[in-house]
């Protein structure tokens, strides 16, 4: 859990690494090797588990010297975290969906009641910037809910639609509910880019040297997953809230990937992308590109 130090005090060689991650099977899949001190010459973790929304709060209070936060929260750290160029989600086919109770189209959203995870989340960029483009006089009231409160609100009809994210894409069916938009396909369609949903950052003042250190221990992570799958197992089901194993797996596919690895020009460009239209649209700060590269 959370060392009792300062907030606004990074830690030091000798201490655990303060790290927060969702407790989402991409994330422990990614953070196994590291956080179980498999990887040689990584500091260890002092790690905790925190949905996103949280994750995002800490980042701009500073809390922590390792996050993973959205990238719709990227602008307002930039100040204090350096963005590193691995062990995010990003991806292609992955987006966030809008859920209704019966078919839909999306000018049937003007003036309805919408549930979203988070308004400082990717996914509240991504929909705004799709409801501009499709929602003629665009939507009503957004109805901020926790991500797994958001199904049950749709089905029993006491919002309108639903912005859902992570597993949620493999489950709406079970509820009885209807896909009326992918915002990944929307986001793809008109930019030809992945889609930017979650980065890691960690803290300036740990120096440059210690910053691309970390890069190398996130990737380092993030390949000793990939090439034993099974030793990460326990501990992504452990963290998975109940989630059926091919569901993990399946989510696991889906946000680990080349991405994940390395940003690499096309994840660079996803991101800039993302933030200038969500700037223009006046969603986020503006960020200049070169504050996205690591020190």
């Amino acid at each position: 859990m959370i060392s009792p130090t300062s907030p606004s005090t990074p830690s030091t060689p000798s201490d655990p690494l303060r790290i927060a991650y969702s407790p989402c099977p991409n994330d422990t899949f990614v953070f196994h090797a590291w956080a179980h001190g498999l990887v040689p010459g990584a500091p260890p973790l002092d790690v905790t588990f925190a949905d996103i929304h949280l994750t995002n709060g800490m980042a701009e209070r500073g809390e922590l010297d390792v996050l993973k936060i959205s990238y719709a929260a990227l602008p307002y750290v930039l100040d204090r975290y350096a963005l590193l160029p691995c062990g995010g989600a990003l991806g292609r086919a992955c987006g966030p969906l809008v859920l209704t109770a019966g078919p839909q189209r999306p000018g049937d959203l003007a003036g309805r009641t919408v549930a979203v995870p988070s308004e400082r989340s990717t996914a509240y960029l991504l929909f705004r910037l799709w409801a501009a483009a499709e929602v003629p006089g665009g939507v009503g009231e957004v109805v901020v809910m926790p991500f797994h409160e958001i199904m049950p609100a749709v089905r029993d009809g006491k919002v309108d639609a639903g912005l859902v994210i992570h597993e949620a894409r493999f489950t709406y069916q079970g509820y009885g509910l209807h896909c009326l938009a992918d915002m990944g396909e929307h986001w793809e369609a008109t930019t030809g880019l992945p889609i930017p949903l979650g980065a890691i950052v960690a803290r300036r003042d740990l120096g440059a040297g210690t910053l691309h250190a970390l890069a190398a221990a996130t990737r380092a992570s993030v390949r000793m997953a990939w090439e034993d799958p099974e030793a990460s197992r326990a501990y992504v089901m452990a963290h998975a809230q109940e989630m059926d194993p091919a569901v993990a797996d399946q989510h696991i596919g889906l946000y680990v990937n080349e991405f994940t690895a390395d940003l690499g020009e096309d994840g660079y460009a996803a991101v800039r992308g993302l933030l200038t239209r969500a700037a223009a649209e006046g969603l986020v700060p503006a960020v200049t590109p070169d504050a996205l590269a690591l020190p």
